[in-house]
């Protein structure tokens, strides 16, 4: 049974920085590409990045591109979003996902 479970959200002022943390199981970690997606209340869920399973590929949704960082630690089953630069409209509950399988997310709130 595949396991997604998200950790780093919380509050932090605009222009600060988070680092959201997923760690997998139940996968073979190394040869799955691996996406963070966001959603907030009313709309549809967003693909926020991608990073292939080696982690030589990535791909970033143009409202983030150049200030969020997506990286993996394949010995540690884990992946990393670094968010620099957060604006207010970075709040969203943030999701892990592979395949067809989804963390139970974390909650990222930009205000001050």
């Amino acid at each position: 049974q595949v396991q997604l479970v998200e950790s780093g959200g919380g509050l932090v002022q605009p222009g600060g920085s988070l680092t959201l943390s997923c760690t997998a199981s139940g996968i073979i970690f190394s040869i799955s590409a691996m996406r963070w997606y966001r959603q907030t209340p009313g709309k549809e869920r967003e693909l926020v990045a991608t990073i292939s399973a080696g982690g030589g590929s990535r791909s970033y949704a143009d409202s983030v591109k150049g200030r969020f960082t997506f990286s993996r630690d394949n010995a540690k089953n884990t992946v990393y979003l670094q968010m620099n630069s957060l604006k207010p409209e970075d709040t969203a509950v943030y999701y892990c996902n592979t395949g067809k399988s989804w963390g139970p997310g974390t909650q990222v709130t930009v205000s001050s």
